[in-house]
């Protein structure tokens, strides 16, 4: 495979450096042709680079359109008994989302009490377990204090070579995608999760990108790709102001966590990575890991990936405490703290603190915990519709063949038109609900339910 296949950052930074060369007038006839046949890769490439990582190819719940504008042919029907290619057991308790690669589909697992932890590897086409790998033991794991989180709720990520399996402090691991062997592992990035670990793999260049919110520390590392070793590592700077007066700091910490997956943008042709946090939100240079920017604010716990609009724009969760939406300005002038300069609206009405939006045009589309399904007008910050659906939620959606799929907690699925309407073409269920956001690839969707996996296409 290509570069473009295995990292989706460089098809973002291709996208960015080819947006650049198609306006100018001076182009001639021949570059002109070029920058098309360029686009024309770009939206070719990435629905061949699989479902890699958490947010699919591009990191923004989107799979990617066929060149030809066709529809891939996804299902938008299916019950136990319509539609299902393969249904395979995957019992424990773990909510990382699958990832896709070739003629495999990986995720993590773990026991429910945290002692075991696992890399399944299943495959594509017939749903068979390839491997089922013990990669770590632990004697006793933290309390999870909670009935939402597991312990294997970090996405893994895989390029051509390997699939780098997380478990946040508990461990990190790189696996030889064909014989699923270790090539290294990491048991010594100190984290104090509290309520278990939840943020997911990125990937950027021949880095292993991994965010480490906890009570005791909060810092990213960035681990070289073939070896694990450390290439930079960055403290989070937040004054997080939560230190009584008898010098104990207030709820021991728990106010200081967070469970985002970062993000990547590229600003003034410059690609940076967007980190939410607890109490702040930061921008790093993605090769150094030096802190650019940050902005502030209240919340904590948050779990909601950052996503962007043109590379002008981002949305920010700012999560529990009353999770709050901001729309936050992206441009040359992104230097230290921009709380002030920078935020352009905040929003808190039927926010959710744990599903990530799609972001479709101008339009956010998004679920709260509780089943308010919204469209956002991401200018004015107005959300224009509204619709219970009446069930509880903590999947993120996806979008492919101009429908977005909403799983929830109870084995339903919510195919919904994107639109002014919020439409429900179909809903469909499956004997166990989604803790885990789903899936995409080729012309089939992965889900991975509280029992097992699906891969789920028209038959």
């Amino acid at each position: 495979m290509g570069a473009f296949d295995s990292d989706p950052t460089a098809t973002r930074a291709l996208q960015a450096q080819t947006s650049l060369l198609m306006p100018l007038p001076q182009l001639t006839n021949s570059l002109i042709m070029f920058s098309r046949l360029l686009l024309s890769l770009i939206l070719i490439t990435p629905a061949l680079a699989d479902w890699p990582a958490f947010r699919g190819p591009d990191n923004d719940g989107i799979y990617p359109q066929r060149a030809d504008g066709k529809a891939h042919g996804f299902p938008t029907e299916w019950s136990e008994t319509k539609n299902i290619t393969w249904k395979t057991p995957v019992t424990g308790r773990a909510w990382s989302t699958p990832v896709v690669m070739g003629d495999q589909v990986w995720v993590t697992n773990a026991t429910p009490d945290g002692k075991k932890m696992f890399a399944v590897c299943l495959d594509k086409a017939t749903g068979k377990k390839i491997h089922d790998l013990l990669l770590f033991e632990n004697a006793a794991p933290e309390p999870l204090s909670n009935q939402v989180n597991g312990y294997g709720s970090c996405s893994p990520a895989i390029d051509a070579d390997h699939v780098y399996i997380h478990f946040g402090s508990y461990g990190t691991a790189a696996l030889d995608r064909k014989t699923g062997k270790k090539v290294w592992e990491r048991r010594d990035l100190p984290c104090q999760h509290f309520r278990g670990p939840g943020s997911s793999v990125v990937l950027h260049k021949n880095l292993v990108i991994l965010s480490m919110d906890g009570v005791d520390v909060q810092y990213l590392v960035a681990l070289d790709r073939k070896t694990g070793k450390n290439v930079w590592k960055t403290d989070r700077t937040t004054d997080y102001g939560d230190i009584e007066a008898d010098g104990k700091i207030r709820g021991d910490g728990d106010y200081r966590k967070a469970y985002t997956t970062p993000n990547f943008v590229t600003i003034g042709g410059k690609l940076q990575l967007v980190s939410p946090g607890a109490k702040a939100c930061y921008g790093y240079d993605p090769d150094t890991g030096k802190e650019l920017w940050k902005i502030t604010y209240k919340g904590f716990s948050n779990a909601v990936a950052p996503v962007f609009i043109d590379n002008e724009l981002a949305l920010i969760n700012t999560g529990l405490g009353k999770a709050h939406l901001l729309r936050l300005r992206l441009d040359d002038k992104l230097s230290g703290d921009v709380t002030k300069t920078h935020i352009e609206w905040d929003i808190f009405k039927r926010i959710p603190a744990r599903c990530s939006p799609v972001i479709l045009g101008r339009h956010a589309y998004f679920t709260s915990e509780s089943g308010i399904l919204s469209r956002l007008d991401v200018d004015k910050g107005d959300i224009e519709k509204y619709t219970a659906l009446k069930t509880a939620f903590s999947a993120s959606a996806v979008h492919a063949d101009g429908h977005l799929y909403f799983a929830d907690e109870k084995g339903k699925t919510f195919v919904v038109k994107p639109g002014p309407e919020l439409e429900i073409v179909a809903t469909n269920q499956l004997e166990e609900g989604c803790m885990a956001s789903p899936a995409l690839d080729g012309k089939a969707i992965y889900l991975r339910t509280k029992t097992h996996v699906y891969r789920i296409e028209n038959q």
